[in-house]
């Protein structure tokens, strides 16, 4: 079993943040340094140890996360490196769950960027640690001094430097645990006041401290282990690290503040486990102590054409060895665990054991999935983790497969690139009879499309990306339909009387049988719901599913002999379309929150653009030195290949990224557009 001294001997950090912070070349600075690889390698060669998959090599980006490992000092450190694109949050946020550490990575010269701001605040809504590495501190002009101001503004004072650059970011001062420098002086400040900063920021969650301090003038560093972990897991401090990973300046430094500053498993906030579902609900507090009952996370999922089905987890509780026996969330039947693996990169290392605080891998289990919790104690059943707030896939794209034939294998190969990415969905368009793929944006469907042609070998034909448009209703109305077939013998026949009434943005669907009397038979009305569902899937004014409405089946007829299930299926579906054409129906289309960065002098030329594309604009903020950040809601319609449109108005200096917001009702004009569409559709 494992000992309460391996769990103090933990460390799991995350790196996130935007792409071209170097992360990947972190990661690799910090395997080399401790020793875990012979030399670090290189993103543009394609040899580091994260960005391993084929496709990552040749479009030179993280496409997913990747786990690593390294030990140093008797301390093991896992790492996860994160994909910096918006598109592939569905990797980078459930990270967070697997790590006592989010580390926020920022390009030392491109300033705070807007996936920076996002993921230091998933991390403090889900209440990681955290600290910020500005990472390329070698980079000509950066400004250390302007930099750590802009953090401190967009983050908090409490956004604090644990060490300084130095003769231009050649090398970095430690400020921590060295009150003075002897040295060549820091590029900015001075490493007697920052250590003067970091420790009254510590000594400020503890009264005895702040006692000590003020009456001795300083406490040494070694004293403060308690209250700069309950700083840091307050979130009363975020500890800002300087390093290159193209250099090395600063990775020793940087191993040194994960391994003697950064939480064990035993000293960050637990992970948010819930037992029950909904308003019932209660937080069931994990405890980091290898004695007792399992309790871990299934954070990443993968289909290996080779290995197979793999789940990826952090053990909260208890230990895991190669001959336990695990539950699946609320299944009844245990699986045993037959190879237990840590990874690096690609490669799998068998491993007898894992305790609170490990990353590994189970392979060859198909009950595992995404979010799964698995246990050793039935009444665990109920546990699981709070659901991560995941944005809504909304960039649509219709795909076929270009063998006929090939569709079952088309749809299998796409259901198991989605069981890897939370911010994947498949949807079948019963309308068009179309399979449609959702994401995050082009680049997104862009990397599903290579992993079916290039890792699964399936040749597939697209169709311009279709908008998740959705329609409701706006007032109450009622419908009727009987059904009614006699094509010799026995007869099909069944009437439903039904009432709707919209309900608020957002809510779905309730179905309500208030049926008296056995006017419509007991063991028929799933039938009634079931042609309900098919009318609302098929869309009633322009194709697109219905949401947010009540129905409510208040009567009906039935036939002892001719009523059958069918029958009640066509009069509740038929019912319904009536009531929707009477309910003063609309078509909703996504609304989403826009955020560009782009040089200064461009803003006019981007508001105006904005404007003509029913955008609005909720206001600016600067991001570096000459460069702002546009805020504003748009259609998603309005934003195709806005890309190409926003490198003409800048100069290529531009860049977006687009987070669903809300559904909103189309101007009527183009209402009308879309109905025209789908009668030229139906008619065929």
């Amino acid at each position: 079993m494992g000992t309460h001294r391996d769990i103090a001997a933990r460390r799991t950090v995350a790196l996130v943040g935007p792409s071209n912070a170097g992360k990947t070349s972190l990661a690799e600075a910090l395997l080399w340094k401790a020793g875990a690889v012979g030399a670090p390698g290189s993103v543009e060669k394609g040899s580091t140890v994260s960005d391993y998959d084929p496709l990552e090599k040749r479009t030179l980006r993280s496409l997913n996360t990747s786990l690593l490992h390294f030990e140093h000092r008797g301390v093991t450190t896992h790492l996860i490196d994160t994909p910096g694109a918006p598109d592939f949050l569905g990797q980078s946020l459930p990270a967070l769950e697997a790590v006592e550490t989010a580390a926020i990575v920022i390009n030392a010269s491109a300033g705070i960027e807007p996936m920076a701001v996002r993921m230091m605040e998933w991390a403090k809504q889900r209440e990681r640690d955290r600290i910020i590495i500005v990472n390329k501190i070698d980079a000509q002009g950066a400004n250390f001094q302007a930099l750590v101001a802009d953090i401190q503004a967009a983050f908090g004072k409490e956004c604090l430097p644990v060490n300084l650059p130095s003769q231009k970011g050649e090398r970095v001062l430690d400020c921590f645990w060295k009150m003075t420098n002897d040295g060549p002086p820091p590029d900015f400040s001075s490493v007697e006041q920052a250590h003067r900063a970091l420790v009254e920021q510590v000594v400020e969650v503890d009264a005895a401290f702040v006692e000590r301090y003020l009456n001795d003038g300083d406490v040494a560093p070694e004293e403060l282990h308690a209250p700069l972990e309950q700083a840091l897991r307050e979130g009363h401090l975020v500890p800002i690290c300087f390093v290159s990973s193209r250099t090395g300046a600063g990775v020793e430094e940087l191993l040194d503040v994960i391994e003697r500053l950064l939480p064990d498993p035993s000293e960050s906030n637990p992970p948010a486990f819930l037992e029950g579902e909904g308003e019932r609900a209660k937080p069931i507090k994990a405890v980091a102590d290898p004695d007792k009952h399992v309790l871990a996370h299934v954070f990443k999922v993968t289909q290996d054409p080779y290995v197979g089905k793999m789940g990826v987890l952090r053990v909260h509780q208890g230990t895991i060895t190669r001959d336990s026996q695990l539950y699946v969330g609320d299944s009844r039947r245990p699986f045993k665990v037959g190879h237990l693996f840590l990874l690096q990169g690609k490669e799998l290392t068998e491993v007898p054991r894992a305790v609170p605080g490990d990353l590994c891998a189970i392979a060859k289990v198909e009950e595992l999935h995404f979010d799964a919790v698995l246990h050793d104690a039935t009444e665990d059943a109920s546990i699981h983790l709070k659901p991560l707030d995941f944005p809504v896939p909304v960039h649509g794209l219709a795909i076929l497969p270009k063998r006929r034939g090939d569709e079952q294998r088309l749809h299998d190969i796409l259901l198991k690139l989605v069981s890897e990415d939370p911010c994947l969905k498949v949807e079948h368009a019963a309308s068009t009879n179309e399979t449609v793929v959702y994401g995050l944006g082009e680049l997104h469907l862009r990397t599903l499309l290579d992993r079916l042609t290039e890792v699964h070998n399936c040749q597939v034909e697209t169709r311009p990306p279709r908008i998740a448009y959705r329609e409701t209703i706006t007032a109450p109305a009622e419908g009727h339909h009987r059904h009614k077939k006699q094509t010799g013998g026995a007869g099909q026949f069944g009437e439903v009387f039904l009432r709707i009434e919209p309900l608020p943005r957002g809510t779905g669907f309730q179905f309500v049988d208030e049926v008296k009397g056995g006017a419509i038979p007991h063991n028929f009305m799933p039938a009634v719901e079931k042609g309900v569902h098919l009318a609302m899937e098929q869309g009633v004014v322009a194709g697109y599913p219905v949401v947010d409405l009540k129905v409510i089946v208040y009567d009906g007829k039935h036939h002892t002999v001719d009523s059958k299930e069918i029958a009640f299926i066509q009069a509740g579906k038929k019912a319904l379309v009536a009531a929707v054409q009477a309910a003063r129906p609309c078509v909703l289309e996504p609304i989403v929150n826009v955020e560009i960065s782009a040089p200064e002098h461009n803003m006019g030329d981007i508001t105006g653009d904005l404007a003509s594309r029913r955008g609005q604009v909720s206001g600016t903020q600067a991001s570096t030195v000459g460069a702002l950040t546009v805020l504003a809601q748009a259609p998603l319609s309005e934003l195709a290949s806005y890309q190409s449109r926003l490198n003409s108005l800048t100069g290529g200096q531009g860049r977006y990224t687009l987070a669903f917001s809300h559904y909103e009702a189309v101007p009527p004009t183009v209402q009308t557009q879309l109905a025209s569409q789908y009668k030229v559709k139906d008619d065929a």
